[in-house]
C-alpha cells in the first residue's frame, strides 16, 4: 500500500463513526486490523459498563482491559482504556460474523447498503457453556418487531426450580427479555436469535441460552438494515493474529471454563501451541519474524487488546510476495 493510501486510511478510521458499536473502513488487502485503544479520564458519575455501553464494549473487555479498576466506581480523573482496537476474525469478509471467544459482532454491509466498504462491530452476550451458542454457517430467516417470547420448556422448568416461574407467552413490553427487535437464524434444533434485552448490563458477558444479545440501540441499527437470507458465520477464535501497518499482532482472549458456574474469574489464557497455530496462518499470508517474548506474554495476559508481535515491525510491508515458513520464524 503507498504512502498516500496509508494517510487517507488512517484519516478514515478517525471520520467514520456510528452511534451504534463502532464503524470502520474495510481495510484493504493484507490488512486485517482496525480502530484505536484509547484512553479517557473518567467522571464522577462513570461505571466501567455505562462507558463500555457510551464506546461499544461489552462487560468483560472492559475488565479486562482495566485490572485493578473498581467496576462500580471507577473514581473521577481515573484513567480509562477503552479497548476499540480490533483484529477482524478469519473468517469471510460477508454478512454477519460472530466470534463467541471475543463476544462481539461483526457485520459487513456489502455492496447493496450505503455503507459499503465498511465493517461495524458490536459487543454481545452469548450462551453459557450449559447452554451454548452453536458454531457454522447459517442465515437470517425472519425479523420481528416488538415479538412475544415463548420460553422454550427447558428454560421454563429451570426458572421455576429457582422460584422465578415464567408464563407460556410472554407478550411485548419492558418485561421481555427479546427486548423490541428480534431477528431469526436457521439453525436446526433450536430457536436460536439474535435480540435485544431488557437487561443492558449483562451485554458482553457469557450470560443467554445460546443466543445473541445486543444492546437495545445496536441490535435497533441492524434490524433495519440486515435482509432476510444474510449469511451468519458464527465462530469461537480466542486466539487471532492478523496484519497492520505496524507488522503482526496478535488478540488473545480467555477460554472459559466448561463449567458455567465458575464463572468468568475461572477462565484460562489458551495455550501456546494455539496461539502459534494462529500465527503460523497469518504467516502464510506475510513475512516476518516474531518476537516470541512478546507472543507468550500476550498468551498469559490475554487481555483481549491487539499486540504487536513481530521483531521488525516495519519490515517487509510492501510488495511482498514470498513465503516465509510459518514455524522457522517463530523464534
Amino acid at each position: 500500500m503507498s504512502s498516500r493510501h496509508n494517510i487517507l486510511f488512517l484519516l478514515l478510521i478517525f471520520v467514520v463513526g456510528s452511534a451504534n458499536g463502532q464503524s470502520f473502513p474495510l481495510p484493504p488487502d493484507g490488512v486485517d486490523v482496525v480502530g484505536e485503544v484509547r484512553t479517557l479520564e473518567a467522571r464522577h458519575e462513570d461505571t466501567l459498563l455505562s462507558l463500555g455501553r457510551e464506546h461499544g464494549v461489552g462487560f468483560e473487555e472492559m475488565r479486562r482491559a482495566n485490572p485493578g479498576v473498581d467496576t462500580w466506581l471507577p473514581g473521577e480523573g481515573t484513567g480509562i482504556v477503552i479497548p476499540n482496537r480490533f483484529i477482524l476474525p478469519d473468517a469471510k469478509r460477508e454478512g454477519i460474523v460472530i466470534n463467541l471467544a471475543e463476544m462481539r459482532l461483526y457485520y459487513y454491509p456489502g455492496d447493496y447498503s450505503d455503507k459499503a466498504g465498511t465493517v461495524e462491530t458490536y459487543p454481545i452476550s452469548v450462551g453459557r457453556m450449559d447452554w451454548s451458542t452453536p458454531l457454522g454457517v447459517s442465515r437470517i430467516t425472519e425479523r420481528t418487531e416488538n415479538p412475544h417470547w415463548i420460553p422454550p420448556q427447558s428454560i421454563r422448568e429451570e426458572r421455576a426450580r429457582q422460584g422465578r416461574p415464567l408464563p407460556e407467552v410472554v407478550p411485548p413490553g419492558p418485561d421481555n427479555p427479546l427486548g423490541r427487535h428480534r431477528i431469526r437464524l436457521d439453525i436446526p434444533g433450536g430457536a436460536y436469535l439474535i435480540h435485544g434485552t431488557n437487561e443492558p448490563r449483562g451485554i458482553g458477558m457469557r450470560v443467554t441460552h445460546g443466543c445473541i444479545r445486543m444492546f437495545p440501540e445496536d441490535v435497533e441499527s441492524l434490524f433495519h438494515r440486515v435482509p432476510r437470507g444474510t449469511r451468519v458465520n458464527i465462530v469461537n477464535q480466542p486466539v487471532k493474529a492478523g496484519w497492520s501497518e505496524d507488522g503482526l499482532l496478535v488478540e488473545i482472549h480467555p477460554v472459559l471454563p466448561d463449567d458455567a458456574e465458575n464463572g468468568f474469574d475461572a477462565a484460562e489464557p489458551p495455550t501456546l501451541e494455539e496461539a502459534v497455530l494462529a500465527v503460523a496462518t497469518a504467516l502464510e499470508r506475510g513475512d516476518g519474524r516474531i518476537d516470541h517474548q512478546r507472543l507468550t506474554r500476550s498468551v498469559q495476559e490475554a487481555d483481549g487488546i491487539p499486540e504487536v508481535i513481530s521483531r521488525h515491525p516495519a519490515a517487509a510491508r510492501e510488495g511482498r510476495e514470498s513465503l516465509v515458513g510459518p514455524l522457522s520464524a517463530l523464534d
